[in-house]
């Protein structure tokens, strides 16, 4: 028989974020299997695309970095409550670190509602991490931006509302054994914790390998994804492009992100004598990105904080290989059979271990075919909602 299952995530499309993309089709899968989903989410997104078997309820939130989490949490409890009420929850699926609970109501929900599965995409003291080491790296604008800046000043403050989600939930699932560790670690969890790992799928239908990808001709394009923040590494890599370019002059490097650094990377690059082979594009369409994945030659992922990270999953469902750091949970999807890894900051760990692969077009292409059946084989949301599903019943019985 199957479940329903209230969703909790401060992310959903057309938030498409990677809390937003996994909850999204998450929640596709786990209709596959027969349960019923109810998502609770913010106001203000647009409109939710429809799926069978799915409802999107939608509450208020305060605007402020950091803040929002706790009032979009008291505000989803009580949505929770008044969905309860009419159509009763079996589980309550949790999507932290973006909602924030006290023990309170942690307690409040399992006595009232029902048991807490709660997702651990990452830390707020991992972001924070992040973005020191992004600092002393030489990122650009680490202390401009308005919700870096917030947790770099109140992510101590905020840790707690995850410790309370350690002892307060059912059962926490990891999003990776870094992510895992990382909570072991800060928090010191009570002896009786119970934590799986499920490592989040991507979207296969989407992202695919092309049916035949043209030889380069010493014209090879290198792609980097995610939002243009301080953390995802870009001033780094565009130091390390300059020396790849430099050997490589016919290289073209694309970064594909939202965000408010656009102008001060491609002054950078301007700065590197590196801007005719750099194009940063903010508005680019899924269709697009997913043609972009399967056209380049390498994806470049140079993130220094990660909870898992999705784009080198991404870039592997369509077969193309990944170069990323060694770090975190990087190295649990990615190795030396599927693409590269470079030490963290290192501009000519990353330069050199780039312009290695290049080197070999038929290498590149036997990695973008591994990457592909790794995918496959164990990257997808129907495992993912396999595994979750087991989760529910066991904590149920």
């Amino acid at each position: 028989m199957g479940l329903h299952i209230a969703m909790l995530s401060a992310e959903y499309p057309p938030r498409w974020g990677g809390m937003g993309s996994t909850v999204y089709h998450l929640s596709a899968a786990l209709v596959g299997l027969g349960h019923r989903i109810t998502v609770i989410t913010r106001k203000g997104g647009g409109v939710a695309p429809k799926q069978d078997g799915v409802t999107v309820r939608e509450v208020d939130w305060l605007y402020a970095p950091m803040a929002f989490t706790r009032s979009y949490g008291r505000h989803a409890l009580n949505e929770l409550k008044k969905l309860h009420y009419t159509n009763p929850v079996d589980i309550v699926h949790l999507h932290c670190p973006m909602i924030s609970w006290n023990e309170k109501q942690f307690t409040d929900c399992r006595s009232t509602i029902g048991p807490i599965v709660s997702s651990l995409h990452g830390s707020w003291l991992g972001e924070r991490d992040g973005l020191r080491i992004a600092a002393s790296q030489k990122e650009v604008a680490v202390w401009r931006n308005p919700n870096d800046l917030a947790i770099l000043l109140t992510a101590g403050y905020y840790a707690k509302f995850e410790r309370a989600a350690l002892s307060g939930s059912n059962i926490c699932v990891a999003n990776s054994n870094a992510t895992k560790d990382d909570f072991t670690k800060r928090y010191n969890p009570p002896d009786n914790w119970k934590c799986e790992v499920i490592h989040w799928g991507v979207d296969i239908d989407m992202f695919y390998p092309p049916e035949h990808k043209k030889p380069s001709k010493n014209k090879q394009k290198l792609l980097a994804v995610g939002r243009l923040a301080a953390r995802k590494g870009y001033g780094t890599l565009l130091r390390s492009f300059a020396e790849i370019n430099s050997q490589n002059p016919e290289t073209h490097l694309l970064i594909v992100g939202r965000g408010n650094l656009r102008k001060r990377l491609l002054k950078q690059a301007k700065k590197l004598g590196i801007s005719q082979f750099v194009t940063i594009d903010s508005g680019m369409s899924f269709s697009k990105l997913a043609e972009e994945f399967r056209s380049a030659d390498l994806v470049i992922y140079p993130s220094y904080y990660e909870g898992q990270g999705l784009i080198p999953l991404e870039a592997m469902a369509s077969g193309t290989p990944v170069a990323t750091v060694n770090h975190g949970p990087l190295p649990e999807m990615v190795d030396e059979s599927v693409g590269t890894l470079f030490t963290m900051g290192d501009i000519n760990s990353m330069s050199s271990s780039i312009l290695t692969l290049l080197g070999n077009e038929d290498e590149l292409k036997n990695m973008g075919l591994r990457g592909r059946e790794r995918v496959l084989s164990t990257f997808t949301y129907e495992i993912n909602a396999e595994r979750f599903s087991e989760i529910y019943y066991s904590i149920l019985d």
